[in-house]
């Protein structure tokens, strides 16, 4: 028996908006993973850096305990580009708050639990988010001597 669910979604037009919103697998995301896949780090990707955290990162650095986050503008309340949403005002203004301080929440566990936190805006330069990730990585790597070269792929 199939179900009907209703939409709470301020238009057939936001709806299909909202549908549209990945929560992995972003163009900003791939772009910084491609660099820094091609510096030769290999990483976990929508991953949970702690298993027993219920919230997941784009990329997660196991042995070097690296938690990388590339947050969506209007999700992530960016001061720089984001909006205020027009229609249903009150809803997303609520929800965006939830999200900010669930993204301060999940920092403060993470470094808690020994973990280095990179946040980053999918509006900044990929190139230079990789290099940030890259040398964080290798400064935290048990065997850095392995992954030398992968400075030289940046």
């Amino acid at each position: 028996m199939a179900r009907h669910y209703e939409s709470w979604a301020s238009s057939a037009a936001s709806r299909n908006v909202m549908r549209g919103n990945r929560r992995r697998d972003t163009l900003p995301e791939l772009a910084v993973r491609r660099l820094v896949h091609g510096a030769g780090l290999r990483y976990r990707v929508d991953s949970r850096p702690v298993g027993v955290l219920n919230r997941r990162a784009d990329l997660v650095f196991t042995r070097a305990k690296v938690a990388v986050f590339i947050d969506g503008c209007f999700w992530h309340g960016c001061p720089q580009h984001g909006t205020a949403s027009k229609s249903n005002a009150e809803y997303w203004a609520t929800k965006i708050a939830g999200n900010i301080q669930r993204d301060l929440a999940t920092d403060r566990l993470l470094v808690e639990a020994g973990w280095l936190v990179i946040r980053a805006w999918e509006h900044d330069d990929p190139q230079l988010v990789a290099t940030g990730i890259v040398e964080a990585v290798l400064a935290r790597s048990p065997r850095t001597g392995r992954l030398g070269s992968a400075r030289e792929g940046l």
